[in-house]
């Protein structure tokens, strides 16, 4: 166990530029408080002292404002960076290397038994305020983004994204020279991640714009041919791109 707080020690001062030295980690971050009540709280679970290890847990969240369930399978190196608010239920399994951020929620949508809870395999990361729902599991290096809320499966080192989640396809070469240049990728986002619905938006208005512009070419020309266009240029069009291009943002 006081191997594991080590390697968490370090991998803190190792994705946070805020963490000074051992000492700050070990007395002012909530995340490694919650990290290490966990270790005791789960091993007093697996060992049948299951109202011990609510105690604890509670106590643990008291304190830290981070929820676990004593039943919750968590890795090494897992980093819980500012924590407040985050829920992880009793049947969550977190991999080694992973991160959470502020606001996360681990939770299920069944109230029956078995495995109700997402499993993250290693080097996941998931953003501030991103709900992850549901017994699927979130493939090795994957991401999901801030305030995301996702209830299907994510393949690895995919990106998910929106409200419900959708998977943004990424090639392996691009996502291997984005890590490569971006390093860690704090809140599990990049420069340019985009919710793809509104991706999809913005090219449709693009295209209309486009279609409105070859259209009025084509009725100039008519005109210069001597046709009477006056009743189609008299027809409102009530589609506005310029709105919904603002709306869409």
């Amino acid at each position: 166990m006081f191997e594991a707080l080590r390697e968490t020690i370090r991998v803190i001062k190792e994705r946070d530029p805020a963490a000074r030295s051992h000492w700050e980690v070990v007395l002012c971050y909530p995340g490694f408080h919650a990290i290490a009540f966990h270790h005791v709280a789960h091993g007093l679970w697996i060992r049948d002292c299951k109202l011990l290890a609510r105690l604890v847990s509670h106590f643990c969240r008291f304190l830290t404002g981070i929820e676990i369930h004593p039943g919750a399978t968590i890795g090494r190196r897992v980093f819980i960076d500012h924590g407040m608010g985050v829920v992880i239920g009793e049947t969550a399994v977190i991999g080694d290397d992973c991160t959470l951020y502020q606001g996360v929620t681990l939770g299920g949508t069944s109230l029956n038994g078995g495995k109700r809870h997402p499993t993250l395999e290693n080097g996941v990361i998931i953003g501030a305020g991103a709900k992850v729902l549901g017994g699927f599991t979130i493939g090795a290096g994957a991401k999901v983004g801030s305030n995301a809320v996702l209830v299907k499966a994510v393949p690895p080192g995919a990106t998910a994204v929106g409200i419900p989640a959708r998977i943004i396809e990424e090639s392996e070469a691009v996502r291997e020279a984005k890590a490569e240049s971006l390093g860690f990728s704090a809140y599990g986002i990049s420069a340019d991640m985009n919710d793809p619905m509104v991706k999809a938006l913005h090219g449709l208005l693009d295209h209309s714009v486009t279609t409105d512009r070859k259209v009025e070419a084509i009725l100039k020309k008519l005109e210069q041919l001597g046709v009477d266009c006056a009743e189609e240029r008299a027809a409102k069009d009530q589609f506005d791109p310029q709105y919904l291009n603002k709306i869409v943002d």
